[in-house]
């Protein structure tokens, strides 16, 4: 059994989740929502040399987005987002990662599915926050942070065996391709079994034993990975790309027997969605935008019947991407959503559609659950080849197949082990007996040869027997390297480093909360202030006034929902005749052909 394996097997252990289900599924109390973040992108020397505006306002302690329109006027109010957790342009890689998605890899660690990808228009910085540079360890995104965490959890586990592997493929054109094979243009296909769900056969999954094979790993993909230079993006990616990590876990239980559970986590780096009039596509890059644009809008079709609870149908099957991503929206995965938006004017309605398209995924309830004891469970298999191996070695040792000597007795060189030294000792004392038995006088010549000629038999035997011990012994060794365990010294080393990160941790949030009193202490202030005029309000001018300011209020706040809804009716019908614009290309295109 080869260590690169065919995932078609090992790839949906537990997913299963159908169209049929989702409904039943958003009912259950071990629902969970797929968890939204936001993340806005600085201006770029470009937007800002060209005398663009800022038009989103952040405020990351309350998680609200404030989208100013540049078109409108002065009183119109703002468009306002609320969300899990939003980032600005002063937010940092790790805090990110620590932040939002720690807590869903040590979920996978623990045997469920997990997903994070990152949506937005192109530019806004998705492949930054999902990959950044693994070089300079500031700039460490999502993937290469999630490496370095699954290896130090593993070394630092006890009485635990881990098996990781790794798989990397590409939506191009609606065409599925493995990145991590010679011939990265070769396409693949998509299949669904009954008890499995959706996998893709002949996809290649390579066993990973260190962060610096994963990293490889990565590296070897995005070399394959369709990129192209646009308007808005020098390195734009035209593909969707999916990383995939399959951890396997077997751990005695309570009752003595061994039970494996598996964890798969979907790193998902989506192409950006793109308008022809922004990106200046022409030619095959226009055709990549326009495979992009409606792949993404099946996505979001399936976001919206997710969230409606009138939907009895969910389309998942409108594109490769929906059907790869059914188990991560509405199905047996914890779900985590990057929405990545520029703050520059000009992309106001990018900006717009994209936090519209995040506020409606927070709304999609998911049901994750352990897998345990899949029946498919390659480290199980591995188990199961390391006990043959060693039964295999154990016969050997006891005698079996051992060479004779020349009186018949069996050879101490397999009665003592596979070493180097006792096969060694073995050829000596044949060698020494070839030399008596040619030395030997007294023998007639053809019972001199009949002598050698057995004695070349026992020599041809134990080298045979020698070079099937080692092939045994490197197989074992081979398997038994694959499998991963906690290492004492190594953990050491990073419990110091662990105590040290959290000591400076402890030191920045005593900090922040000594700020934080003080502004409460100055906020208490100004409310006694605030209390001492209301005391004085006591008129029947000044209750109108308030209640004046109410009606305000409330005014504006119908204002907001009829623009919204107003907005809402544009950007469909914009979508719509996008999607019908791309339509009518393809068809031009079909004919052409």
């Amino acid at each position: 059994m080869g260590l690169f394996v065919d995932i078609a097997k090992y790839q949906m252990e537990a997913s299963g989740a159908s169209s049929n289900g989702s409904s039943l599924m958003r009912a259950s109390r071990n629902d969970e929502t797929v968890k939204v973040i936001v993340r806005c992108r600085p201006l770029s020397q470009q937007e800002i040399g060209q005398g663009h505006d800022r038009i989103v306002k952040m405020a990351t302690d309350r998680g609200l987005i404030e989208l100013r329109n540049p078109k409108g006027s002065n009183d119109e109010p703002t468009k306002d987002f609320t969300f899990d957790a939003i980032y600005d342009e002063n937010s940092r890689q790790i805090d990110l990662y620590e932040e939002t998605f720690r807590e869903l890899v040590d979920s996978v660690l623990n045997g469920f599915n997990g997903t994070i990808f990152a949506y937005g228009q192109t530019g806004t910085g998705k492949s930054y926050t999902m990959e950044g540079s693994a070089e300079v360890a500031e700039e460490r995104g999502v993937l290469p942070n999630s490496f370095e965490h699954i290896f130090a959890h593993i070394a630092a586990s006890r009485n635990q065996q881990y098996l990781v592997r790794a798989s990397y493929l590409e939506i191009y054109q609606e065409e599925l391709r493995d990145l991590l094979v010679e011939d990265a243009k070769q396409k693949l296909e998509l299949k669904e079994r009954p008890d499995t769900g959706i996998y893709v056969p002949n996809l290649k999954s390579t066993v990973c034993k260190s962060i610096v094979e994963i990293r490889r790993l990565m590296a070897e993909g995005n070399k394959n990975r369709m990129t192209a230079f646009t308007n808005m993006n020098e390195r734009s990616s035209r593909s969707h790309a999916i990383f995939i990590i399959t951890i396997e876990c077997s751990e005695m239980g309570a009752d003595g027997q061994n039970h494996i559970r598996v964890g798969r986590l979907n790193l998902v780096d989506l192409a950006g969605s793109e308008r022809q009039a922004k990106t200046g596509a022409t030619g095959d890059r226009l055709k990549e935008a326009t495979k992009i644009n409606l792949s993404l809008s099946a996505l979001g079709n399936v976001i919206s019947a997710l969230v409606d609870g009138r939907s009895s149908h969910i389309p998942y099957r409108d594109s490769k991407l929906t059907r790869l991503l059914q188990d991560s929206l509405g199905g047996n995965s914890k779900t985590v959503m990057v929405a990545c938006i520029g703050p520059a004017s000009y992309n106001f309605e990018e900006t717009l559609s994209t936090l519209r398209y995040a506020n409606r995924a927070k709304n999609i309830k998911n049901r994750p659950k352990i897998n345990e004891d899949p029946k498919d469970a390659l480290l199980r298999e591995f188990q199961e080849e390391i006990n043959r191996l060693k039964a295999m070695l154990e016969t050997k040792k006891k005698g079996g197949g051992r060479p004779m000597t020349s009186s018949g007795r069996a050879s101490s060189a397999a009665s003592s082990g596979t070493g180097d030294d006792d096969w060694d000792g073995a050829q000596r004392r044949m060698e020494r007996e070839r030399e008596a038995i040619e030395n030997d006088a007294n023998l007639i010549e053809s019972e001199k040869s009949r002598l050698l000629s057995s004695l070349q038999s026992r020599v041809d035997a134990l080298d045979q027997e020698k070079r099937a011990q080692q092939v045994v012994a490197e197989r074992l060794k081979k398997i038994q390297e694959s499998m991963l365990g906690g290492d004492e010294e190594a953990l050491l080393g990073r419990t110091r480093a662990q105590n040290e990160e959290l000591e400076q941790r402890r030191k920045m949030i005593a900090e922040q909360k000594k700020r934080e009193r003080e502004m409460q202490e100055q906020l208490e202030q100004r409310e006694e202030s605030m209390n001492e005029i209301h005391s004085t309000v006591t008129n029947l001018k000044q209750e109108l006034e308030g209640r004046q300011r109410r009606l305000k209020k409330m005014y504006i706040k119908l204002q907001k929902a009829r623009m919204g809804l107003e907005d809402a009716r544009i950007s469909s019908s914009s979508e719509r005749q996008e999607t019908e614009n791309s339509v009518t290309e393809l068809t031009k295109e079909l004919k052409l052909k």
